[in-house]
């Protein structure tokens, strides 16, 4: 059984969006936070670490909180800039 839950797993819908944000500072510090928590929970999941409970569930709350806020980047994201196919550089 796979424990972990990547963020492009979670929403795949939101693929190219994520691509896209991953340049700006802010999303990619909430990306790489969100995915090492996830590595971290799933270490101890797999008793390769250890924690306490109620540190484990601090950290799945983290995570829980951070997709949330990740997701809602996603929904309110402008979109794409057409003439810049999403590159930043107009073709």
């Amino acid at each position: 059984m796979d424990l972990h839950h990547p963020i492009l797993r979670e929403f795949p819908e939101h693929r190219e969006t994520i691509k896209r944000l991953k340049s700006d500072e802010h999303f990619r510090h909430l990306y790489d936070e969100y995915h090492r928590l996830d590595d971290e929970i799933c270490r101890i999941e797999e008793e390769i670490d250890f924690a306490t409970d109620q540190e484990t569930e601090e950290m799945k709350m983290r995570r829980a909180k951070l997709k949330d806020y990740i997701y809602h980047l996603l929904r309110h994201a402008p979109p794409a800039c057409p003439t810049c196919q999403g590159s930043g550089l107009a073709h």
